[in-house]
């Protein structure tokens, strides 16, 4: 499998087959990293990573695993750069591209992402943007390869805005690796139907299904993966959290919920988390309308069935397979 020089933008993008060697050569690499192995497979080369939107995961993981690739990171934060400012998309590509062997983007528009891949020359890296979230979807479907030592025939619920990037891409990764996809969620917080009917075409490919439904117990019915996500995305107006709360709750993964999936079900989450009041956004929703626990309970989040710091730790490893695969 070769994917050098290969731009890793959106899970559309790619085969089955190219989906699955990622998570593979992920599992060889985390392997290498947990018997203390060298793999500076990448000496020497540069990388730029910009920031337009915070992150903790995200940031971390392109940064140590090009440090265990050998490479060297220059950050770019909100407001480390003058990309879209005193300088156009376009320009600040072909300036990076001349001095990085690689570019991680991580901001809004995926028209930006896409942009840059157009013109830098170098591969270009997805880190999120509103439309979609390739790197998250590697991690996931590594956690889930490794906790049932399968993927094709599962079964994915995902609960919340299923509008945004988290819930696309989780729709068109299942539809990619043969999982069975149901988004269970207010039908004005469904992805939209092109993305839907392109899914439901790759599922058919896959004989996998893709579901969409508002009724909750149909939603948890012996699925063996429940994802959620925040109930409201970066750069969303804080006014909208009324609205989601309203229509989300009946939608919050708890124990109840939980109990009706599938025996050795576990639960995912791309995180952060809004489960409990120990953050300042967490203390302010609960003080402004009495909701201590939003998109899942604490009971839940610190169960055994959940796997979100695997899946969390599983961002590093796959964005290492990420990168050595396209820059190799």
């Amino acid at each position: 499998m070769n994917l050098s020089g290969r731009n890793f933008l959106k899970v559309l993008d790619f085969t089955t087959e190219e989906l699955q060697y990622l998570i593979d050569l992920a599992v060889e690499l985390k392997n290498l990293k947990h018997q203390g192995k060298d793999h500076r497979y990448l000496l020497g080369k540069n990388i730029a990573c910009i920031f337009e939107k915070d992150s903790t995961r995200t940031r971390c993981s392109f940064e140590v695993a090009s440090y265990d690739l050998g490479m060297h990171v220059t950050y770019l934060g909100p407001t480390g750069s003058q990309m879209g400012k005193k300088e156009t998309i376009k320009d600040t590509a072909r300036v990076l591209g001349r001095m990085f062997d690689g570019i991680e983007y991580r901001g809004f528009e995926q028209s930006k992402v896409e942009e840059l891949a157009e013109y830098s020359g170098v591969p270009v890296w997805n880190g999120l943007t509103n439309e979609f979230h390739p790197t998250q979807m590697l991690a996931d479907f590594m956690t889930m390869l490794e906790h049932f030592g399968h993927l094709k025939g599962l079964n994915l619920v995902y609960f919340g805005d299923a509008r945004f990037n988290t819930g696309n891409s989780l729709m068109i990764m299942s539809a990619k690796m043969g999982v069975n996809f149901t988004c269970c969620a207010p039908k004005e917080l469904w992805p939209s139907e092109e993305l839907i009917n392109t899914a439901k075409i790759i599922a058919s490919e896959n004989n996998c299904t893709i579901t969409l439904t508002e009724d909750v117990n149909e939603g948890a019915a012996g699925k063996d993966v429940v994802y959620t996500d925040v109930w409201v995305s970066m750069g969303e107006p804080d006014e909208v959290w009324a609205e989601r709360i309203n229509l989300l709750t009946p939608y919050r993964v708890t124990t109840e919920l939980m109990n009706m999936t599938s025996e050795n079900s576990i639960f995912l989450h791309c995180l952060p988390s809004f489960h409990n009041t120990d953050t300042t956004i967490g203390k302010d929703i609960a003080e402004k309308f009495g909701v201590t626990e939003m998109e899942v309970t604490d009971e839940v989040f610190e169960s055994a069935k959940s796997k979100v710091f695997e899946e969390a730790e599983n961002r590093m490893h796959t964005i290492k397979a990420v990168m050595y695969a396209t820059l190799k």
